[in-house]
Formats: C-alpha cells, structure tokens, sequence
C-alpha cells in the first residue's frame, strides 16, 4: 500500500509546564493515508502527543501537568499514586516527580516480584519512586475517602493523584490538547479517537466540545461509559461518547498475534510505532470501523497517540 504523511506542527501560545519538565509543544498533527482510508473517503490524523516528553510522555504529561502544579501551590513535598506493575502512570510519575523536585511513592496492585520486578516498575526505583504493594483486594479500595485518609495518614500526608492521574485537574491539561488540534487543524475534527484504561482523556476531550470514540483496552469495559461522563460533569459544550468494548484482545495487557501483526504493519506503512496495551487496540479498532463504513466520505477524524511505549515487547521494538 502506498501511503502519505503530512506533518501540521504550528505553534501555540498553551502554559507551560512547572520546573525542569519542558514539554515539546505543540506536538505534531500527522496525516496518513492507504487504501483502507483512500477508499474510505475520509481524512485521517494521528496527534502525536507521544513525542511530548522522553519519558512523561502522551496523555500522561497532559494529565500530570495541572496535578503536579495543584501540589506545588499546596507546598506538598510528595506525590503518591497508584498502578500495576506495567502502569504508564507509575512510570510517567516517577519521572515527573523527580524532574520537578518532589518525592513519589506508588501504591502497586498485587504482591512484591522481587526480582522479577517488570521494567516499568525497575524505572520508577531508579528514579527515586517508592514502592508499596498491596493485595488485590485492598487496591480495590484506592478511591474509597476512607482509605484514602487512611493512605494519606500512614505516609506522611502527600499529595495523592488518582490512578491514571484522572481527576479534575488532568481533564484541563487534555482539554489543552484540543485547541492545539483546532489550530493545526484550522478546523474542529468531526470525531477524537482515543484509547480507555481510566477514561481521564476521553472526558477531557468530551469537555472541551468535542465528539470522542473511545476504545476499551479493558475486558468487560462497558463501566468506563458511565466513568467517563461522570468525570467530565455536565457542561452545555459537551460531545457526545461512542465507547467500543469490542477491542481489548483478551483483557488489559493481553494480546494476540493479529494485534501484533497490526502494530508491525502499522509501523512499516506509516512509521509510527504503537504499543500493545493502548494504541495499538486502539488503532486496529478504528481501522476496523472504516473498513466496515462506520464512518461518512469526508469525515476527519483525529486518532490520538497517548504515548506508553517504554511498555512495548522486545519483538516490537524490532525494525
């Protein structure tokens, strides 16, 4: 297939961030092209917000941004949050915190590996994160007021980020995202496609107006419709939410060589490297929803990359 990329990289006038974490904004808008879309008839992009930062990357950056500076006008001196053992957050808030000057601690789902310990969970040690691990049972408690005066209580009174960093102030900075694609776009996009673990970026979008396709990386994800507009509240300027559970390849982290096949290819056409456990699904979904005409000739559509690829297999990594 013979394909075509444009890159749409004006710049904006957005905040930037706190300290010595300087994003790299605005990140590129890219245009892609093949037959699947050619015969489609519509236009499709991918907002690289994977290149936003070396190791806080994608949707990460965006939804720490506003959390890390809520912490520093509090004179908090420590972060504390929560994830597995192959969390993106954990990874991105290890590196955040150390960058910006405070403490972390990560409370991690499931029992101590020791040396087995996975690579993302090696990265936050060495950068200072400490971790505590908790049963399965327990984490399931993680948003309960109880146990998070009781979390708070036992380490000292940090400033505690949701799992994910889905909260409040993470729904701002991915509204930011949005006017950055208005800009290169010179027009509002007819539809967002985004990946869903938490679902903090598909209400930051769906906040800022736009109309999002969110793609389930979980087995049984169909809770995370009613998560993700609960965290974007009502507002009058409200998209509207297309939630598909249909693309999670066996559940969250798992995977089969169709996935794989299509992240490969993805990569030789396009050159775009994607993951496993979010973009990849992601993307194969809506590739799959063009082919079987979801989607109107003229249609423009902007495809986020939120970043995580220090979670990549070694056999992706492979040209």
């Amino acid at each position: 297939m013979k394909f075509a990329s444009r890159i749409f990289n004006l710049k904006t006038k957005l905040p930037k961030f706190v300290d010595l974490l300087v994003p790299s904004l605005p990140t590129p808008l890219q245009e892609i092209s093949d037959t699947v879309i050619l015969r489609a008839g519509i236009r499709l992009f991918i907002k690289r917000d994977d290149l936003i930062h070396p190791t806080v990357s994608g949707n990460k950056w965006r939804k720490l941004k506003y959390n890390l500076q809520q912490a520093k006008s509090k004179g908090a001196t420590t972060l504390l949050t929560f994830g597995g053992a192959f969390s993106n957050h954990l990874y991105a808030t290890a590196a955040a915190g150390k960058y910006s000057g405070f403490e972390t601690i990560g409370i991690v789902r499931g029992e101590n590996p020791g040396e087995k310990k996975s690579s993302t969970l090696k990265f936050c040690e060495e950068h200072g994160m400490k971790l505590h691990y908790v049963s399965r049972e327990e984490y399931k408690l993680r948003n309960s007021e109880d146990y998070l005066s009781y979390i708070k209580q036992q380490f000292g009174n940090p400033f505690t980020i949701p799992e994910g960093g889905t909260s409040e102030f993470a729904l701002k900075g991915v509204e930011e995202m949005t006017v950055e694609v208005d800009q290169q776009l010179g027009r509002i996009p007819d539809y967002y496609a985004v990946a869903a673990g938490t679902g903090g970026t598909a209400a930051g979008i769906l906040s800022a107006g736009a109309h999002v396709l969110a793609f389930s990386a979980l087995k049984g994800g169909s809770f995370l419709e009613n998560d993700i507009l609960n965290l974007g509240g009502e507002n009058d300027k409200r998209g509207q939410l297309k939630l598909f559970t249909d693309y999670h390849f066996k559940g969250y982290a798992k995977y089969t060589q169709e996935l794989l096949d299509f992240i490969l290819m993805f990569k030789k056409q396009h050159g775009i490297q994607l993951e496993q456990v979010y973009t990849g699904k992601m993307l194969f979904g809506l590739y799959d929803l063009i082919e079987k005409g979801y989607f109107k000739t003229g249609d423009c559509i902007v495809a986020v990359h939120t970043g995580g690829l220090q979670g990549l297999l070694v056999e992706l990594k492979e040209d």
